[in-house]
């Protein structure tokens, strides 16, 4: 699983190779300075030799000194290759989720993908920054200071034949038991995320429905959750430490038992057995970091799957066609189209869909709720995919475009608009970043929106706040519209996108929007028939299926549907003069 992530690491493998030398290097070090306090002790004290006492204290020193500038060269090189290869991986995997189909996007839940963006990559940085060090350092000490313990006694080291098996056999049990918790651990995170995204991003219908305490409930309960198995699981990673402590003092006491009766019998040196103490605490603690390095590869494990489980994920509509192919008029073909938005779904949202739409007319589009007008016009951009059938743009079928220039040429605003945190001028030059501020001013003016922009203290450089909170929903609405004319598309999709105006501005709208756009095909749906009775063609839906198209002199003689709607409609604008 981990093999997986190395393409990203790849590149600063330069530095994982200095890191680990330097840690290798740094270990070495430090396992020769207890051979020279052994002689300090065995020869320099016991003789009463002083300058050979200094002589081996400056070359502790200065071991001491290179085993520090090797410990910082590691430390460095392990940050920034951790810290790089974190970057990367992010960046792969936030790149890779903008390929992704609506479909895909359900499939994880936005919650899970931010969770998967930021702490399960993160996890995995530290784990190379972490691992570089210890992964090197443990082993080198480990073997280094086994040996050099089987150098000073044989007979003394014997006391491992007992503490190695039984270190490894706790470390084992734990690890056995982690590896699933941190699964468990990392899946209650996402549903943590989602109940914080959901509360935050609706903060005002829980206000006016008066839910905070319910929600706060679900907040509870799910924080509860986490906090039941992030105990079980960093419990049981806990429970590594003192039972390995104590085998670790175990073997002290045991190696202290039989050393010192050694010491006493005249078979082995005071500095030597001080000397094997000091390498007993080195590969125990060689052990215990070995142990963490498997816990923390453990976790990282759990992580690495669910971000591979994000980069191996094939987007549903794949990005084909070829760049030469441009969108040039904007005529719309459906040929016999059928659509559901999952495979398993039992009826089709859309049904034998056949429709003609020329280069530069405008159609309006009606029906009920659940009809099936967004899904229509949802697949010209290929937001979604068609299951049975062909759309063509120009008489092209769709993938035969690009996905950049295909949704470059349509432009889409939605009922539910959505604004990005920062100024108006940032969200109007997502639709033309070249534009200037006569063009901006005119698209404004074209939508209805100088009026209240001329009010705003800052103008079109006035702060939007967070989701463009501090505009009303009819004014956010205008923004889009803007937004979509200042992109100058070949085709032009109003998805109810005025339902938040008076009927004066709609009608303002769409006069200008004729006139800014005059060679764009316009798709209009709306639930108001006298934002259509102008349109070139009108089609009715109904159940997904297109039951009636025509104009609006036609459709009010021809079907049933179109004539109670507009009666309606017009019942309802007398009841209110």
């Amino acid at each position: 699983m981990l093999k997986k992530l190395w393409p990203y690491a790849r590149p600063y493998r330069v530095w994982i190779a200095a890191g680990v030398v330097c840690s290798a290097a740094e270990a070495v070090f430090e396992l020769l300075i207890p051979l020279l306090m052994s002689d300090i002790v065995d020869i320099g004290i016991k003789n009463g030799d002083q300058s050979f006492i200094l002589q081996k204290g400056g070359l502790m020193m200065a071991m001491a000194l290179v085993a520090l500038a090797f410990g910082l060269g590691s430390a460095l090189c392990s940050s920034v290759a951790g810290l790089s290869f974190g970057a990367d991986l992010r960046r792969a995997e936030y790149e890779h989720i903008q390929e992704f189909a609506f479909s895909n996007i359900e499939h994880f839940s936005t919650a899970s993908l931010v969770t998967r963006l930021t702490s399960d990559v993160n996890i995995a940085q530290m784990t190379l920054m972490q691992g570089m060090r210890l992964l090197v350092r443990a082993p080198v000490m480990l073997v280094s200071a086994l040996f050099l313990s089987l150098r000073i006694s044989l007979q003394l080291s014997s006391v491992f034949l007992v503490a190695l098996p039984l270190l490894a056999v706790v470390a084992g049990t734990v690890l056995s038991r982690v590896g699933p918790l941190f699964r468990r651990l990392q899946e209650k995170t996402d549903a943590l995320n989602l109940v914080v995204q959901e509360d935050l991003s609706g903060i005002r219908v829980v206000k006016s429905f008066v839910r905070e305490e319910g929600e706060q409930q679900k907040f509870l309960e799910r924080n509860e959750a986490l906090k039941s198995i992030s105990l079980k699981s960093f419990g049981t990673v806990v429970m590594n430490m003192p039972l390995m402590m104590l085998i670790v003092y175990g073997t002290l006491i045991a190696a202290l038992w039989f050393g010192g009766n050694m010491v006493f019998a005249g078979t082995m040196q005071v500095g030597k057995l001080t000397t094997f103490f000091t390498y007993i605490s080195q590969i125990m603690m060689s052990l215990m970091m070995v142990s963490m390095i498997f816990m923390m590869v453990s976790r990282c494990t759990a992580c690495a799957r669910r971000v591979l489980e994000v980069l191996e994920e094939t987007p549903a509509i794949p990005n084909g066609g070829s760049p030469d192919v441009q969108v040039e008029h904007g005529s719309i073909d459906f040929d016999h189209v059928y659509f559901r938005y999952h495979a398993q779904d039992p009826g089709w949202v859309l049904r034998d869909i056949d429709l003609h739409i020329p280069a530069g007319s405008t159609v309006g589009i009606l029906g009920g709720t659940g009809s099936g007008k967004t899904s229509l016009v949802s697949l010209i951009p290929r937001l979604y995919e068609a299951d049975q059938g062909t759309i063509s743009v120009d008489g092209r079928n769709v993938s035969a475009y690009t996905m950049e220039h295909l949704r470059s040429a349509v432009s889409v605003v939605l009922q539910q608009n959505t604004l990005f945190s920062g100024t108006i001028r940032d969200n109007l030059l997502w639709g033309n970043p070249d534009a200037t501020e006569n063009e901006l001013w005119a698209a404004c003016r074209a939508a209805c929106a100088e009026e209240f922009l001329r009010q705003m203290p800052n103008g079109l450089d006035t702060d939007l706040g967070q989701g463009g909170t501090n505009v009303s929903g009819g004014q956010k609405q205008r923004l889009c519209i803007a937004r979509a004319i200042l992109k100058q598309p070949k085709v032009l999709i109003l998805d109810d996108s005025t339902s938040a105006v008076d009927t004066a501005t709609d009608a303002n709208i769409r006069q200008a929007i004729a006139t800014e756009l005059k060679g764009a095909t316009k798709l209009i749906i709306a639930q108001r028939i006298t934002s259509l009775r102008d349109a070139d063609l009108i089609v009715v839906m109904d159940d997904g299926a297109i039951i009636a198209q025509g104009t609006h002199e036609s459709l009010l003689a021809s079907c049933d549907v179109y004539r109670e709607t507009w009666e309606s409609q017009q019942e309802g604008v007398i009841a209110h003069a």
